[in-house]
């Protein structure tokens, strides 16, 4: 099994940072259909978010394409915040219910972007309440899920056109590496909460990041994946919310 969970991360690691996200709602399924432990789920999806969040961050502003002055504003009030919703503890009914919901959001975002709902052209068009708002409330869900944020952010600036693809993705890798940290930092006692073969999937994910990283800063894409991605989250989004 855990070959089996770490070659299904490295795909998910290469499609989700190819759009700026880090993962978890990918790894968080992949787990969900393989039988992992729940309590196990949040802090795994957490470390392995922040390690291909922080390649596409790097990536990213190194090919010039994080707008950092725009990106930080986001996180005085998302960082403190996941924090907090790391220290809680959801009952098990209440966590399937909640990423299950969010699986489902995940799919029907990618699918959107899969279609070609992406707007390709760079712009960045942000009110002032945006990011604080945005960010408390987000880095709250991202801490107590362990979804790190950017699954919820990337719609929310594409859709509302606040801005284009390749901002969004700089601004959102950022945003869930800082709140996938922070959600992490509140895990008391991390390595009894995380999977036995995180060592073997933490490789994984960085390989299949550092090449989706690269697709993020070319603006590349793959609709295969993506479309293979779309049905194995409705799939688990099923299991989380009707088992």
């Amino acid at each position: 099994m855990d070959a089996l969970a770490g070659a299904l991360f490295f795909l998910i690691a290469l499609l989700y940072a190819s759009v700026g996200h880090a993962g978890a709602s990918g790894y968080l399924a992949v787990m969900a259909l393989l039988g992992f432990a729940p309590q196990m789920m949040r802090a795994t999806a957490l470390v392995l978010n922040v390690l291909v969040a922080g390649v596409v961050v790097w990536r990213m502003a190194r090919a010039g394409a994080m707008p950092w002055r725009q990106a930080l504003l986001f996180l005085p009030a998302s960082a403190p915040l996941a924090w907090l919703g790391g220290r809680m503890a959801l009952s098990p009914d209440l966590f399937r219910t909640i990423v299950g919901l969010f699986l489902l959001y995940a799919a029907g975002y990618l699918f959107w972007r899969m279609r070609g709902g992406a707007f390709d052209r760079d712009f960045m068009h942000l009110p002032r309440w945006l990011p604080v708002g945005l960010g408390a409330v987000l880095g709250f869900v991202a801490g107590a899920t362990g979804i790190g944020g950017g699954i919820l952010l990337s719609p929310i600036l594409m859709m509302g056109g606040f801005a284009g693809a390749r901002h969004t993705a700089a601004i959102s890798a950022l945003f869930i590496l800082v709140n996938s940290a922070a959600g992490l930092a509140a895990v008391p006692e991390l390595r009894t909460h995380v999977a036995p073969a995180v060592g073997w999937y933490a490789a994984a994910v960085l390989a299949g990041g550092v090449i989706g990283g690269e697709l993020a800063a070319r603006g590349l894409k793959s609709r295969a994946i993506a479309a293979l991605l779309v049905v194995v989250l409705v799939i688990a989004a099923a299991k989380f919310l009707l088992t």
